[in-house]
Order: C-alpha cells, then structure tokens, then sequence
C-alpha cells in the first residue's frame, strides 16, 4: 500500500539513506562497547565493566528505534554485518586494548555517530520531518553527554 504521511518518496529515501548510517554507526558502536564490557582489565574493572553495560544496553534500545523509523518512512533497515561495515564510520576493534584505549575508542565512536546523525537533519528539516528531527536530537542528546563523561575519565 503506498505511503502518504506527507512526505514524498525522494525524501523518505534520503531520510532514511541518512539514518542508515546512524544505525550502521550505532550498532558498530554497540558491539565494539559490548566486547569491551566483557575484556576490560586492570583496576578501574568494576566501573569501566558497569558503565559499558549500561552503554551498550542503551545503545541496543537505540538500534530499535532508528531501524522503526526507517521502516516507517517505508525502506527497509540494514541488518547485517556486511551492510553495516559498509555504512558505518567506525573502526571495529579488533583486539583488546588496555582499559585507557578502550575509553578513546569509544569516545571517538560516539562523537562518530554524532557527526553521522548531524547530517541528517538537512533532510529531515526540508522534509518538515519532526519525529526524524526528535529521534536524531535524542541521539546526539546522548551521544554528546556520553562521549563528555568517557573524556572525563581520560583527564
């Protein structure tokens, strides 16, 4: 059945290109906070290993809603490893780096996805796209705020 919510096909594929990309990037991101949630060592173990676990389950809550989206704007969500190392921004880890490392990484990928969400507010603002626009300010809400207490640790 064809979709009529007010905005055109050419925009709901741009829309939903864009948030293509933020799910790539979100869901490299979970998995990369997930394996570092289980291989964390070394004396900030217990806080590191309990904070990537809170991260890597809002992360996975996130996935859900990016991909509802997209499926809402009539596409069809990417979901598989081989879509998402196409799309996404960030590296995946390949080892096990010392705790210190593992913070950069993962302040490096949340910045990462917000700089691919950012990009998707032009098209959803020239589509008068409000829940696009809601769902990606939520995103870099927590993004930002993440990244931020992850650099602290750093300091």
């Amino acid at each position: 059945m064809k979709i009529d919510i007010g905005i055109g096909e050419k925009d709901r594929q741009k829309i939903a290109d864009g948030l293509s990309r933020v799910l790539a990037d979100t869901y490299t991101l979970y998995l990369k906070t997930h394996n570092f949630h289980w291989n964390v060592t070394g004396p900030q173990f217990n806080t590191l290993h309990t904070m990537f676990e809170t991260q890597y389950n809002e992360l996975a809550l996130a996935v859900d809603l990016i991909a509802e989206r997209i499926r809402a704007l009539g596409h069809y969500a990417p979901g598989s490893y081989k879509q998402y190392a196409k799309l996404s921004t960030i590296a995946e880890a390949d080892d096990v780096p010392a705790a210190t490392e593992m913070l950069k990484q993962l302040v490096e990928g949340h910045e990462a996805v917000a700089k691919t969400a950012r990009k998707v507010f032009p098209a959803a603002a020239k589509a008068d796209d409000q829940p696009t626009a809601d769902l990606i300010t939520e995103r870099l809400n927590v993004h930002e705020k993440t990244a931020w207490m992850l650099r602290s640790m750093l300091a």
